[in-house]
């Protein structure tokens, strides 16, 4: 399995008692990318831009994708850029995978419960048993991951790495991400808020 499936199994398997912000969760599924990215040595860190090394033999199609959407000449992508870019829309690719894979089941309620919406639960199987284990094991990696997803409550820059460590370099740079992702969810409000005062003569 990939960081970015043991990171969504692990949130959906936490999600009924915490909410999940879609936004948040699919910047730290494009940042969970890049660590399998640069574990595999399909790419390397210039300061902030993602350099490709060689095409990578990756075992899961989303990752291939990722791959093979890299920047491949300079001027290289930023990781604040590749965050932004890939991880538009990326949460729903994810779920949308593994329900194709059988690993997420939709229960579908009865035609006479229109207002019950659809639930998704985990299939009982060996890669949820390995997410499980890894979260249970408290690996950095994925605790911070899972943090930058809204459930965990350390923030994603505490990675306990040294400060040169590219993959230290990727979690600060999601950790800025989500900092921004909250600054505009911010500002909408207000305006929203603005925008209604108006309306009510307020």
């Amino acid at each position: 399995m990939s960081t970015p499936r043991d990171l969504l199994i692990t949130v959906i398997d936490m999600s009924p008692s915490h909410s999940v912000e879609r936004g948040n969760l699919s910047l730290a599924l494009a940042g969970a990318e890049l660590i399998d990215l640069l574990a595999a040595e399909a790419i390397r860190l210039d300061d902030d831009l993602i350099v490709p090394t060689h095409p990578p033999q990756m075992s899961d199609r989303l990752l291939d994708q990722a791959a093979s959407s890299l920047v491949g000449r300079p001027p290289y992508e930023t990781l604040d850029d590749w965050l932004w870019r890939r991880g538009r829309g990326l949460s729903t690719a994810y779920v949308e995978a593994l329900e194709a894979d059988g690993q997420l089941i939709r229960k579908r309620h009865p035609r006479w419960m229109p207002a019950r919406a659809d639930r998704t639960t985990l299939a009982d199987s060996a890669a949820r048993r390995d997410a499980a284990e890894r979260w249970a094991s408290d690996e950095p990696v994925l605790a911070a991951l899972v943090a930058a997803a809204g459930i965990h409550d350390r923030p994603a820059g505490e990675f306990p790495g040294a400060a040169d460590d590219p993959v230290t370099t990727v979690l600060a740079a999601l950790d800025d991400a989500l900092k921004d992702l909250e600054f505009q969810r911010q500002r909408r409000a207000i305006d929203q808020a603005a925008f209604d005062n108006v309306w009510r003569g307020e």
